[in-house]
């Protein structure tokens, strides 16, 4: 009766974490879609000197003018991991030594009363959940340092306009606070002014990273040792290519990029190495039972082996009697 209760009560407890892990995701995605599509938070209104070379390149035009387009970069960043964990789970329950190994890891868990999760399910379900959470932060924790400090583009001078006449201007070590001596578009200058970290070399590093820890640490390959190696480069050098993007067009500079990769890179080595294990399961392979510790044992557990010097002993002692009443009658003859 024990043992039903607590499963009974195990089963009860997993909605709730589902339940939490739910509105955590919910409230990521509201908070990322604030942050793109709102203007509740304000950028930080940073100065410049109007003789900044850095900050003279040519305007290279809306972002959909891009070589590498927002929409094109999106549905890559988040088609490539899906495809990957998807088919790599796939094929890996339809080995017949691997499904084992994943079954024996998983087990067949019960969500309550409502259905039943087996692990193919479940692994696809906890990798790409996963990766949704970590694209969503990636990108809030990008648009957080963008507002906050409000680091000005390669581009800024050039739609910012600035008036060159007036006073401020003239003195070229003259360092500008005044956010209204702009005669440019408004809403480009807004723009202008969210450069650190790159949000593309961000996002593109987390999602090639992601993919190649699951395919190093999940699929396991003996046909080709080259296989997985050429897989996980090409995933790296997209998006090392897309930073360098980034910088040729002038869109951002290369402290922005750089910023860009170690923001990506600490998102998905956390979320690989502390919230999935390394892309394993969450019970590990059965393990050996331990041998018992003899200290522990009573003695009379143990089998008694009888020596030669024992069966010896002990029959003496049994002609002790016959030889002691022999040397008696003896004296008393």
């Amino acid at each position: 009766m024990a043992v039903g209760n607590n499963t009974q009560r195990s089963y009860s407890i997993i909605p709730c974490f589902i339940f939490v892990e739910l509105v955590i995701m919910a409230g990521t995605v509201l908070l990322a879609y604030y942050f793109e599509c709102t203007d509740t938070f304000q950028v930080h209104i940073q100065g410049f000197f109007c003789q900044d070379g850095d900050l003279m390149k040519p305007y290279p035009g809306t972002e959909e003018e891009s070589f590498i387009t927002p929409l094109v970069l999106y549905c890559v960043l988040a088609a490539t991991p899906t495809a990957i964990i998807f088919i790599g789970e796939i094929s890996m329950y339809f080995i017949k030594s691997t499904r084992e190994s994943l079954i024996a890891q998983e087990k067949t868990i019960l969500t309550g009363e409502c259905c039943y999760l087996n692990p193919l399910l479940r692994r696809i379900i906890r990798f790409i959940g996963v990766f949704a959470f970590g694209l969503f932060a990636t990108d809030i924790f990008v648009n957080a340092g963008q507002v906050v400090t409000g680091h000005l583009t390669p581009y800024f001078l050039t739609v910012c306009k600035p008036n060159y006449t007036s006073a401020d201007c003239r003195a070229h070590h003259q360092f500008i606070n005044n956010g209204n001596i702009c005669t440019g578009d408004l809403e480009v200058i807004e723009k202008a002014r969210r450069s650190f970290p790159s949000k593309h070399a961000a996002l593109s590093i987390y999602s090639a990273l992601y993919a190649t820890m699951y395919i190093t640490s999940t699929i396991k390959t003996k046909s080709s040792r080259l296989a997985k190696p050429v897989l996980c480069l090409g995933t790296l050098c997209t998006a090392f290519l897309t930073g360098l993007n980034r910088v040729s067009e002038y869109r951002n500079h290369c402290s922005d990029v750089i910023a860009g990769f170690i923001l990506g890179t600490a998102v998905a080595l956390f979320l690989g190495m502390c919230v999935v294990h390394n892309f394993k399961g969450t019970q590990g392979s059965p393990s050996k039972p331990k041998p018992e510790d003899p200290r522990g044992v009573p003695l009379m557990a143990f089998p008694r082996i009888e020596s030669p010097l024992e069966t010896l002993s002990a029959q003496s002692l049994i002609n002790l009697p016959k030889i002691t009443w022999s040397r008696l009658k003896h004296c008393s003859i």
